[in-house]
Parts: structure tokens; C-alpha cells; sequence
């Protein structure tokens, strides 16, 4: 079984890019599933990011809004309710997606996507304005993949709080799809040419984990102290999974 080489002055481990099979139409595993093999792990918590409305998402787009927020959740609810049963804790996010080029939001809830419907359709100068008014957190994920699906790769260094520096799925020699590291040392040259703090995840769609994420010295209180810390500059490790 995998198993994260914890660093004891960095014990609080946290997974925060995790698509679902209810979210996400590329994804292998449940919600519960993932969370189980993340606690086992040894993961303190884990952000579930599924792929929202334009991008790869499991979930009918000809719903209405509220049916389709509800269906979207799933992933989130499912891991949860583990977490809650087994002292790991989960917390909301998703993936936006702009022709391929996509976000990871945080430290919003469900609640608030059932709100605000506009955010569907907002630009993408439109989302930072709509997540920033309530306290939301965006990060520009991997933005130097290159794959088929992606068409261009585009930056938005005014419209993010950070920049995914590291992607497991890019770094660990565990993965098996986007598996090329000069993508993440070109995200961490742009990060550092504006001025932009950095996070890691390892992007994972299943049960088979890539053992990337952050690691902190303290534990969160909940998904702000994400944001807080990161925006800081404070003190975390950005794992590759190679740890």
C-alpha cells in the first residue's frame, strides 16, 4: 500500500486537485473511494476540484442550474462523508475551464454556486471579479500542459492568486498521462517572473494516487487558511510525489 513519506516539521499533508467519477467524466473512482485511499495514505485532508460546467464534467448540462449544482456536488458530498466518518478532513473546490485552459477555485461551497449562476458563463476577468467578492481563492492549474485537447496555452498572471507549480501527474514517476516535468519547471519560472505564489496537487482521477500535494506545519482550520497561507508566502512544502 502507498503510503506519504511524512517530514516531521511538515506533518499536515493535503491533497488539493481531486476530480471524482460523479464530477468528473474522467475519473475512475467515487468521491468516498479517493478519500479512503487518501486516508490511508496518510493525508490529513483533501480539496475535491471536479471539472466544472465547460469542462470535462460527468453531469448533465441540459439541467437546470439547481439539478446540475446538485449532481455536480456529488463527488464532493461522497468524499465527505467519509472524511467526516474517518478523520480526514474534505473540503470544496472545482475546476473551471476556459477552450482547455482551467482554474482551481477555492473557498467557496456548493451553497454559493447555487447562487450564483452567472458564474456559468462569466470570462474569465469575470470569474476572478465574482470569486474575489466572496473570498475565493483561484489558481491556474498546470498552465504548460501540453496536450491534444489543448489547443494554446494561455496566462492570465492578473486574474489568478497563484500558480500550480507543481502536478504530480507532470513530476511523479507513478503517473501514467501528462508525465513530462519541464512542464512544471516552465509554471514555476512563470510564477516567479510575476511575482505569483505557487501550489501543488497531483491531479488525480482514481484510487491510484500519485502522492503529490502540500504539506504544512499546521493543519487547516478550514479551506481559507488554503488561501491565507499560500497568498502569504507562508511556510509549506510543494510535493512532487517522488518524495
Amino acid at each position: 500500500m502507498l503510503h506519504l513519506n511524512i517530514n516531521p516539521e511538515y506533518p499536515y499533508v493535503y491533497e488539493t486537485h481531486f476530480h471524482t467519477r460523479q464530477g468528473s467524466a474522467c475519473a475512475r473512482n467515487t468521491g468516498a473511494e479517493i478519500a479512503e485511499a487518501c486516508k490511508k495514505a496518510g493525508y490529513t485532508g483533501v480539496v475535491v476540484t471536479d471539472h466544472f460546467f465547460y469542462g470535462n464534467t460527468a453531469v448533465d448540462r441540459s439541467l437546470c442550474w439547481e439539478d446540475w449544482v446538485h449532481e455536480f456536488c456529488k463527488g464532493y458530498y461522497s468524499a465527505k462523508e467519509y472524511g467526516d466518518a474517518n478523520d480526514l478532513q474534505v473540503f470544496f473546490g472545482w475546476e473551471s475551464c476556459y477552450n482547455a485552459t482551467e482554474f482551481l477555485i477555492y473557498g467557496l461551497s456548493p451553497e454559493w454556486l447555487l447562487a450564483h449562476p452567472e458564474i456559468k458563463d462569466a470570462t474569465i476577468e469575470e470569474q476572478f471579479e465574482l470569486i474575489h467578492a466572496d473570498g475565493g481563492f483561484i489558481v491556474h492549474a498546470h498552465p504548460y500542459r501540453e496536450e491534444a485537447y489543448i489547443p494554446e496555452i494561455r496566462l492570465f498572471p492578473k486574474h489568478v492568486d497563484a500558480v500550480e507549480g507543481v502536478n504530480a501527474s507532470h513530476a511523479s514517476h507513478r503517473s501514467m498521462s501528462h508525465n513530462n516535468p519541464e512542464f512544471d519547471e516552465r509554471a514555476k519560472e512563470y510564477a516567479k517572473q510575476n511575482n505569483l505564489p505557487m501550489t501543488a496537487g497531483s491531479d488525480i482521477h482514481g484510487v491510484d494516487l500519485l502522492l503529490g500535494g502540500m504539506a504544512f506545519k499546521e493543519k487547516w482550520n478550514d479551506i481559507h487558511d488554503y488561501g491565507r497561507i499560500v497568498k502569504s508566502r507562508g511556510d509549506y512544502l510543494l510535493l512532487t510525489g517522488n518524495e
